[in-house]
């Protein structure tokens, strides 16, 4: 199917999605540069993108590099590993090349009709170059610089839209806010990061008016009055794990090397949830409706790339994928059911390193068929 993806003006020139039904995203974060060493999953764009279309999939949101893009576009930049247990992206010291490498995955996602969404986990490089993002205008300064790019490539029409931060304002993922406020916690609708948010919309739209503007968000989402009006999608990010105590219960608390976490998931993960799965259900789909209510009050439609059962998962001794993606399963019909979401995800582990989800295709295309099929306001 030949996708076709436009952006219409909406009220207060806001950009809109106007398709005919709802997407099936999926999040390669930055693991589609980082992990093309032998066996790690995208040592060939072709194969892995064939397959994500096999599994019905219409899109992929991939992280841009734009602070290390708009720094020096050709440079190899050595990347720190933000952790050794999970496999998005590496696990080791690595060294990339933005520029011909966004350039050439852009053009195959468009040969192979896969809309693309960008991001940034603004990864750290050993000259923190993040670091050099002082003001809203600077952060909006390095997605100009890369869209400019992209539209020189003659692809900006394969943009779906644009996250400026992935799940803002931890500064585990935008380091400069500490940097600026001298402080490591932030509250998402407290004064300065609600300034920082629009001020940095505001520079960038003034350049692409025509590309859905959004900063992606985490828990909490139980005040449906959050104002969101500079946005143009809600890109929440919604698991059970952190829609309810069950990490506290496991004893998993989200360490990057240490397995202890992953050990308590393994021995007490599974047996939790089978113990009284419709609870566990519940506080999800408790989410899904607050978010919906959101999205519904604010008049924004819901875009969600990370999703649904619980954050952190791989093929593990003793990790079993099948409550996964039963979780996971019981979220996409929730998600449908709202009719808010214009892009759904199936869950963050839709990508070729986690072989345990990745190879069951005809789970997958059950979960596209049903995004596809069904219906948003």
């Amino acid at each position: 199917m030949n996708l076709e993806v436009k952006f219409i003006e909406g009220e207060k020139t806001m950009r809109k999605l106007n398709v005919d039904r709802p997407l099936a995203i999926t999040m390669w974060d930055f693991s589609w540069l980082e992990r093309r060493w032998p066996g790690a999953g995208y040592e060939d764009w072709d194969k892995v993108l064939d397959e994500l279309k096999e599994r019905g999939y219409d899109a992929v949101r991939i992280d841009a590099y734009p602070h290390l893009l708009a720094q020096d576009p050709h440079k190899e930049w050595t990347l720190i590993p933000f952790w050794n247990l999970q496999t998005w992206g590496s696990q080791s010291v690595n060294k990339v090349i933005v520029y011909d490498n966004l350039k050439e995955f852009l053009e195959k996602c468009k040969q192979h009709e896969l809309k693309v969404a960008l991001s940034t986990w603004f990864r750290e490089d050993e000259d923190k170059t993040a670091l050099k993002i002082m003001t809203p205008e600077d952060h909006g300064e390095v997605w100009k610089i890369t869209l400019d790019y992209i539209k020189e490539w003659g692809l900006i029409d394969n943009i779906l839209y644009v996250d400026l931060c992935n799940e803002f304002p931890l500064t585990c993922w935008a380091p400069f806010l500490e940097n600026v406020y001298g402080k490591s916690e932030f509250v998402r609708d407290s004064k300065e990061i609600v300034n920082w948010m629009k001020q940095s919309v505001e520079y960038l739209r003034q350049y692409y008016k025509d590309i859905p503007l959004c900063y992606s968000f985490l828990i909490p989402y139980d005040n449906s009055e959050e104002d969101v009006s500079y946005l143009d999608v809600l890109e929440p990010h919604i698991w059970m794990a952190q829609s309810s105590n069950f990490y506290e219960i496991v004893g998993y608390n989200y360490e990057r090397f240490d397995s202890t976490g992953y050990d308590n998931l393994a021995k007490y993960g599974e047996k939790i949830y089978r113990a009284n799965p419709q609870y566990w259900q519940s506080c999800l789909a408790d989410n899904i409706k607050r978010v919906a209510e959101w999205s519904r009050k604010s008049g924004k439609p819901i875009i969600t790339t990370e999703c649904w059962g619980i954050v952190d998962y791989k093929d593990w001794p003793l990790l079993n994928w099948e409550w996964v993606k039963e979780l996971c399963e019981f979220g996409v019909k929730e998600a449908i059911n709202t009719r808010r979401w214009i892009a759904i995800a199936t869950s963050n582990f839709c990508g070729p390193q986690f072989h345990g989800m990745w190879r069951d295709i005809e789970w997958h295309r059950k979960l596209t068929d049903l995004i596809h099929e069904s219906k948003f306001n």
